[in-house]
């Protein structure tokens, strides 16, 4: 099968390393040397690293204490929001330099349409390196891209060249990127999707592809037809300029199922860290806090609680994380446990689309 023209141009554009960056651009005494932006030589998690700190095995999300020990000569330094936000913008009016159809995922990556672009440029590969370019020029630091006909690839292509590189997939090479990518590089395919994937021997994009759409909702519910459609590049999500985020979410799935609420205390305790770590990497807060239970029989159960104030830290919604957990006894032992943030202080902005024919 052969995708069919007309297509779009879809830039993803991922700051690397941002946090650390940053922390390196304002403080020059930090570049060249392992960081870890979060947390402390004591207690904490990590926000970003690095890639010298990178090197060896610290990451984000992880325990500070673990990082210290797989790099002792790490340092630590505290997040700066104000000061990531400030440079964010910036890099945005870049973005605006050349096209108004930008989505911001986070304070650090974003995609852009540049179908039709305000530079009149029909490569979306030159603007692309030419973003990049300004970004080190007028901000000092180093971006990576991803080149393709649609969100879900960009994305993926991004990562590729990283860091201070970009990676290109072309219409006319996107079934085969598809068909060699590892299945755990699919968008929605986490590490228990892909341990599931890997039993059904299916390892890369050209084995999702022999499987029929009715085999891949039978093993994956819902999830399995767009793994169907996005394989074989199909992927009509259109960028959307300021997108509304109705909810933020982070969420684990054990590896065995659980029945002590002291252990589900410390589980949410990790998953309310990320949470966080979440919301402020958005820069979003929210008023209502769902904790989501998934029972060792696959039925699931939410709870919810809505405050007057916005919160976005752990130390204002943790104690609600507590209350709704023991708000009524659980019915069974439990497999997955998350919790979100809804109605979140974000503004609703119209999107307007232009769709054009044109030579990648």
């Amino acid at each position: 099968m052969e995708l069919e023209p007309p297509f779009r141009k879809i830039i993803h554009v991922d700051m690397d390393a941002y946090y650390a960056s940053v922390a390196q651009l304002d403080n020059p005494e930090l570049r060249g040397k392992a960081i870890a932006v979060g947390g402390n030589e004591i207690r904490g998690v990590i926000s970003a690293a690095s890639y010298e700190a990178r090197k060896f095995g610290v990451r984000s999300a992880m325990s500070s204490n673990l990082a210290k020990q797989k790099c002792p000569h790490l340092i630590f330094v505290k997040t700066d929001f104000a000061r990531y936000k400030e440079i964010s913008a910036k890099i945005r009016e870049i973005f605006y330099d050349y096209t108004d159809l930008v989505e911001p995922l986070s304070l650090d990556e974003a995609y852009l349409d540049v179908t039709e672009n305000k530079k009149g440029n029909p490569s979306a590969s030159l603007i692309a390196k030419e973003i990049r370019q300004r970004i080190f020029d007028e901000v000092g630091l180093y971006a990576s891209a991803g080149i393709s006909i649609n969100k879900f690839i960009a994305k993926v292509a991004s990562d590729i060249n990283k860091p201070n590189g970009q990676k290109t997939v072309n219409p006319e090479d996107v079934i085969q990127f598809l068909e060699e990518l590892p299945v755990n590089k699919f968008y929605g395919v986490g590490k228990v999707t892909a341990a599931k994937m890997y039993n059904l021997g299916i390892f890369v994009g050209n084995d999702l592809k022999k499987k029929s759409l009715e085999e891949l909702v039978k093993f994956f519910g819902k999830s399995g037809t767009n793994y169907y459609n996005i394989v074989r590049g199909i992927h009509n999500s259109k960028v959307k300029p300021n997108r509304i985020q109705k909810s933020i979410a982070a969420e684990r799935t054990f590896n065995e199922n659980i029945s002590s609420e002291i252990f589900m205390i410390d589980k949410l305790e990790k998953i309310a860290d990320e949470l966080e770590r979440r919301m402020k990497k958005s820069d979003t807060k929210g008023k209502t806090i769902t904790l989501k239970i998934k029972y060792s029989d696959f039925t699931q159960q939410t709870r919810s609680k809505t405050k007057g104030v916005f919160m976005q830290t752990k130390r204002d919604f943790f104690p609600i994380v507590k209350e709704l957990l023991f708000q009524e006894k659980l019915k069974n032992s439990v497999r997955l446990l998350g919790i979100s943030f809804g109605n979140l202080n974000t503004e609703k902005k119209e999107p307007i689309w232009v769709q054009l024919q044109f030579e990648f």
